[in-house]
């Protein structure tokens, strides 16, 4: 009686299988807890001033990104703002001690964006510049209505 050990390969799938389905699982597991340890939502705005009466296209528009500030010269000022009454724009402490003329030269602050995960939606017109910026401080002060700052 003659006994064959035949020492035969072991078919590849048998091999691959179980690796390719432990990559899987490994690789669906890391976008969890790459989740879990994410920061706070971004707080971004995209920000425009449009003067009324501006003969051509007179709006100004930005993206203002808090971490870290950029979007405007005075983006830093604007986040600092904007954390103080958590993105609620309606919030912004006017200045007190501004004296804007009673020019009529209406502008329109528009913003949306979003804040702490919550979605941020703002429009206003104002009667002129000066009365924009000192209520709404550092957030509108995009490069053309930055000289119409308070104090600037």
């Amino acid at each position: 009686m003659r006994h064959s050990h035949s020492l035969a390969p072991v078919p590849l799938r048998r091999v691959l299988l179980p690796a390719a389905a432990a990559l899987l699982l490994a690789a669906g597991a890391a976008p969890a807890r790459a989740a879990a340890q994410d920061p706070q939502p971004a707080n971004w705005l995209q920000l425009s001033v449009t003067r009324d009466t501006a003969p051509t296209d007179g709006t100004r528009a930005t993206l203002l990104l808090c971490g870290p500030p950029q979007g405007h010269r005075r983006a830093a000022e604007a986040c600092d703002q904007l954390t103080a009454v958590n993105g609620d724009l309606r919030a912004l402490p006017a200045a007190h001690d501004t004296v804007c003329t009673l020019v009529y030269a209406p502008v329109t602050a528009h913003a949306s964006g979003q804040w702490n995960g919550r979605a941020v939606a703002y429009t206003q017109t104002f009667s002129n510049a000066c009365e924009m910026a000192a209520r709404t401080g550092a957030v509108f002060a995009l490069d053309d209505t930055a000289a119409d700052a308070p104090g600037a």
